[in-house]
């Protein structure tokens, strides 16, 4: 009989290169690689498929329910949120065409909002306020239930308090927990263990429960060994003063175990780091396949951090340009905010040292990168305050019908009317139409820089005028309060010591053109707005994705593609990234082609962006193992395989050592794409000038509004 070869014993790279061989495909499907994407926001998880230049080839989204039995209380379902990840990640690989052999990373996102489970079983356990619903096992992140609890927890002056701002938000999830011990009936708390929702979903995925340094530093108060001389992570001290004695337990298992120091097994990963193989059962949930790996997930708005920072822009940036030219790598990220807006908007800088600011968490070290420091400001309600002052006015149902008379959406209505005022009123713009408008907007708290959750919304200047012309005012009002607090937040980030030149956006409201120019002068920065503007949160997961397969493989004894095989990488990427793996292992590429999710508005292009192209080597030489001879297994991959395979990725990744964030720089800026640039008018302009003076008066009626809350309570 003739011998032929068998693929139990294969390894997972040569397994990789195998699936470039399949026929039916043309050439240059056969050299493309691809990568999902989740993402779980605060109303649906969507995911995504990029192929290995960057392009999304399929999206798809489904909506995720909310429970809100009494104010402040407000829970989500893991099992629903599991099950629509699954919806989506099966109907972005089956749109999309690619075969699941071809996909080889999978990252995730989430809301950082805690999951509760029993320790023994993984069963959900009910968080309340219906403590018979176990289909109510998440504390939302925008759940403000645990007032009291955060409180106390500041009030112990903590060593880990000073990285988050001076003091925890109610939003972060130790406050959630100390609630639970307190709440939770028949000692159900002793039963529990404790997931951020994003180290729940790569839980899910892999098996393992490892945690990100992401959901863990920023969220739950873990200090990295070596900061403030922390050398478990957690701060046993902290847990006892503040009565959590359970979380210390056996190395605190309940919240993922101590941080290792010694690079083996590690229990906690930065961003896109490589946790394992997908689990055999979950890869046919997702419809993958199991040779597909995990990367570390992270909070969603870190993602579109990955997704928007690396963007190329259509215009020049003589501070990017000249930071550019001074730094490498992952360096290069630092001083560029991210704003991602969705509901609320979180802002997120890199820098290479560590910088205080009060009201602005963090700084947070290895969240993105080993030895990198993020911080992290935000506005409470930013998308959900312009839904609100929208609902809320009379004229409402009459902008609703307008709208959709002229097929555009309300904002876009809204805008075009404003412009239509300021001819009217012989205004010499829009901005000049508020300027007795006096609009503070903190309805749902201030997150930052403030961090005060009691702040509130004021208005002055309101009329009895109950007009469309009136609402289209209160909203612009909203989109000057939304500029002049992000203002507010970059300057004491850049007093504080950041040096930051540019703002890069990500979400829907990327399409408000009036919002965008405000942002831009009232803060003085340029805007780029991103390729993807709906998706680039989704677009930065399936980057962790592309991260922990670059990763994967770059930690192989033998490499699937020789060593001695160059390719050829032109531009300017080469002078930063002269050793860049991605395009060695053949498909990483920087041209930004088409994809039916890039927005025209987004992309559209004052000049020609100078893109770096890879070429595709065959996989011609891969280096040949020896194969057992195994008949029954034919070409189908046995269960035992499988599990080999597993153990020899898991077994591979011991002990590596960090890279400093480099493998995620190279992915991101070859994959990112460009963007485009909304730049701010003249320092002298006379919008610029009354925005300034309007900035005052915005910080004076935060000043007021606490002066007067504590003439009150002195009385009461």
């Amino acid at each position: 009989m003739q011998s032929r070869r068998s693929r139990t014993s294969i390894s997972i790279s040569q397994q990789r290169m195998l699936s470039h061989s399949m026929t039916g495909l043309s050439l240059e499907q056969q050299k493309m690689l691809y990568y999902v994407g989740v993402d779980v926001g605060t109303g649906s998880a969507r995911a995504c498929i990029i192929d290995s230049m960057g392009n999304i080839l399929s999206l798809a989204e489904r909506p995720i329910q909310r429970q809100q039995l009494k104010p402040n209380f407000i829970t989500q379902s893991s099992q629903e949120i599991w099950q629509s990840v699954c919806h989506c990640v099966k109907s972005v690989v089956r749109d999309s065409g690619v075969p699941s052999e071809k996909i080889h990373g999978i990252g995730f996102d989430a809301t950082c909002s805690l999951v509760v489970v029993e320790e023994k079983s993984n069963k959900e356990v009910a968080v309340g306020p219906d403590f018979s619903n176990t289909d109510q096992n998440i504390i939302l992140w925008m759940d403000h239930r645990a007032i009291e609890e955060t409180a106390e927890i500041n009030a112990t002056g903590d060593k880990c308090l000073k990285y988050v701002g001076g003091q925890m938000s109610v939003e972060m999830e130790i406050p959630k927990i100390k609630w639970l011990k307190g709440h939770l009936p028949d000692n159900k708390f002793a039963e529990c263990k404790f997931f951020d929702l994003a180290d729940y979903l790569t839980f899910k995925a892999s098996g393992k429960e490892t945690r990100s340094f992401c959901s863990t530093a920023c969220k739950q108060g873990l200090l990295p060994v070596g900061v403030e001389g922390s050398t478990e992570g957690w701060s046993r001290d902290f847990f006892h003063q503040i009565g959590l004695d359970e979380l210390v337990e056996d190395d605190y298992r309940r919240i993922g175990g101590s941080v290792k120091n010694d690079n083996k097994g590690k229990n906690f990963l930065s961003a896109g780091e490589f946790i394992g193989a997908i689990d055999e059962s979950v890869a046919e949930e997702l419809g993958l396949s199991n040779h597909c790996v995990v990367g570390s997930g992270v909070i969603d708005a870190y993602a579109g951090w990955v997704g928007t920072v690396a963007a190329r822009t259509d215009v020049s940036l003589p501070a990017l340009a000249k930071s550019d030219r001074e730094k490498v790598g992952i360096d290069r990220a630092t001083g560029r905010l991210a704003a991602v807006a969705g509901t609320s908007t979180c802002h997120i800088a890199m820098s290479r040292d560590p910088v205080f600011v009060d009201g602005v968490w963090g700084p947070y070290r290895d969240v993105m990168a080993n030895k990198f420091w993020c911080a992290e400001g935000g506005q409470s309600c930013t998308g959900a305050l312009l839904a609100h002052v929208l609902t809320t006015h009379p004229a409402y149902t009459e902008l609703s019908q307008l709208a959709d008379a002229a097929s555009v959406s309300k904002f876009d209505y809204l805008n075009s009317r404003l412009e239509s005022l300021a001819h009217q009123n012989k205004a010499r713009s829009v901005v000049h139409l508020a300027k007795h408008l006096f609009f503070y907007g903190d309805y749902h708290g201030n997150r930052s820089p403030i961090a005060d959750s009691s702040m509130r919304a004021a208005i002055i200047g309101q009329s009895m005028d109950n007009s469309i012309d009136d609402l289209a005012l209160m909203y612009l009002g909203a989109c000057e309060f939304i500029a002049q607090q992000t203002r507010q937040i970059v300057e004491k980030m850049t007093v504080s010591g950041h040096n930051l030149s540019t703002i890069f956006m990500s979400g829907g409201q990327c399409r408000n053109g009036l919002l965008m120019r405000l942002l831009a002068d009232c803060t003085g920065l340029p805007i780029v707005i991103p390729r993807y503007i709906d998706a680039a949160v989704v677009f930065g997961s399936a980057l962790l994705g592309a991260v922990a397969s670059e990763s994967f493989d770059k930690s192989g004894a033998k490499s699937a593609i020789s060593a001695s095989r160059k390719s050829s990488i032109a531009g300017d990427l080469s002078q930063h990234n002269p050793k860049n793996s991605l395009a060695k292992f053949g498909g990483i590429g920087g041209d930004d082609l088409p994809s039916p999710y890039t927005a025209p508005s987004a992309t559209a292009s004052t000049s020609q962006i100078a893109t770096v192209g890879f070429p595709f080597p065959a996989p011609d030489d891969v280096q040949e193992e020896q194969f057992d001879e195994d008949e029954e297994s034919g070409s189908e991959l046995n269960f035992k395989a499988q599990s080999k395979w597993k153990k020899d990725m898991e077994d591979r990744m011991k002990g590596r050592s960090s890279d400093n964030g480099d493998t995620m720089w190279n992915v991101m800026y070859t994959m990112t794409g460009s963007g485009k640039v909304v730049q701010p008018c003249a320092e002298s302009h006379p919008d610029r000038v009354l925005l300034n003076t309007k900035y005052k008066i915005f910080l004076d009626m935060a000043d007021t509004q606490r002066k007067y809350r504590q003439m009150v309570d002195a009385v009461e």
